[in-house]
Formats: structure tokens, sequence, C-alpha cells
């Protein structure tokens, strides 16, 4: 498949007075292009996920990071230092479903807006935080294909408090992938094993991939976790999900 030139852009979106930082990249070329959303690490919408946004544009699609942390920490952007662990984990704590939700949402409309964008479903790609708050926006109308990798915390709560996220698996509509590492100690082989469940359950289309040897944050060539071989195979089960938005 031939790469697309691509254009980015920061665009802010507005909603109660909210205004919603994003990252937009999308195909030079004019036509009709599926929307896809990308959630951020607890890292903000720094270089990795700009780097995810641009990727997934070139192959024809019209692209989209809204800034998560927008309301308690607007322009975030860090590394992958211990401290920055730290001062992410803190602004995940803050936010609320709800809100995420509603972000979400809003990044969802504004693709809508645009004239290029096809308007019949919408995908999803989350990492690490991202995954979790993913596995949530599955539960949306409009997300029809879902990426939800490595999200800590699905099984056990939710942002802002209440019942764990995977308790409302029933209301995704859409496909959800699933990447996990086997060596990932924030998210034990029990828990993937109560997320398959659930997806069995309630007959959700899925795909769960477990990575051995594979740890937290493999897909990011950033990190020191990064592995080639599981990020080379999981980015070809992306690109074949999204292309059923086509």
């Amino acid at each position: 498949m031939t790469e697309q030139a691509i254009i980015t852009t920061t665009v802010n979106l507005l909603q109660d007075n909210i205004q919603v930082a994003a990252y937009l990249a999308e195909p030079k070329e004019s036509g009709s292009y599926p929307g896809i959303v990308v959630l951020q690490e607890i890292f903000g919408v720094n270089v990795h996920i700009r780097d995810v946004t641009e990727l997934i544009a070139k192959l024809g699609y019209v692209v989209i990071a809204p800034a998560l942390f927008q309301r308690t920490a607007p322009g975030l952007e860090t590394g992958y230092t211990p401290e920055d662990i730290e001062t992410g984990r803190g602004y995940a704590m803050q936010t609320q479903a709800s809100e995420l939700l509603s972000d979400i949402q809003l990044a969802i409309d504004y693709l809508k807006s645009l004239p290029q964008v096809k308007k019949d479903g919408f995908g999803c790609i989350g990492f690490c935080f991202g995954g979790h708050v993913a596995y949530l926006a599955a539960t949306l109308p409009d997300i029809k294909a879902t990426a939800s990798f490595y999200g800590a915390g699905i099984t056990t709560r939710t942002p802002g408090g209440g019942a764990p996220t995977v308790t409302r698996t029933r209301e995704i509509s859409g496909t959800l992938y699933a990447f996990f590492g086997t060596e990932d100690t924030s998210i034990p082989s029990e828990q993937v094993d109560e997320i398959e469940a659930e997806l069995e359950k309630y007959k959700i289309p899925y795909r769960l991939f477990r990575y051995d040897g594979a740890d937290h944050g493999f897909f990011c060539d950033l990190r020191a976790s990064y592995n080639p071989k599981a990020a080379a195979d999981a980015w070809e089960q992306v690109k074949q999900l999204f292309s059923q938005l086509n």
C-alpha cells in the first residue's frame, strides 16, 4: 500500500466552555476517508501519539488525537522518565469517564463536520491509559472498530470511580481488538482472561492478542519496553481492523 502525503494541524474543539486541543492529520489528496480517534497515554499528546496519528493518516484516514487532560493539564506533553510517569498518573486519576466520553464524542462530531470524512462509522485506538479509555469509547454508537493497547485497570476500575469499565462490555456495538504483553505486570493474565470472558459472554466481535515476552508499552519505540516484533504484528492487525471502515 502506497503511503499518502498528509497535512497536520492543531485544532481547538469547544464544548461547555471547555476548549479541547486536538492534533489532526489527514491525507492531502481530496477524497472520502474514514475517521479515526487516537487516545493518548498518560504522557499527553506527545511525539509518539502524534507519530501514530500521522502513520494512520498515511494509510488513508482522517485522524484526530484529542488532549484528554485538557481540563487539568492543558498542553501537557512529557517523555517517559519515572517522574513523567508519576506526573501523568496524577492527571489520569483526575479524569472522569463521562468527561472522557464527552471529549471523544466531541472529536467524532468534529470529524463529522469535515466534508472529506465518511459519516457511517469511526475507528478508535488507544494506548496505556488510552487503551483503557478506548474500551470505554467502544461503547459510543459511532465507534465501529476499536484497538485497545495494554489498557490497565479495565477489570478493576473506571476513571472517576464506579463500576469497572469491563462491566460496560455489553454496550460495545462494533469490533474490538485488544493487545497485551505477557510480561506486563500491570495487567495480570487473570484480568486479560476476564476481559475475554466478557467479550465472549456478550458475543462482541473481537480478537485478543497476547504477545509472549512483551511488556507494557511494547508498541512505543521511545520506551525501553519497545518490542519490535510484537509492535510490527500489532500494527498489521490494526490495519486489518480499520480496513473494515473503508
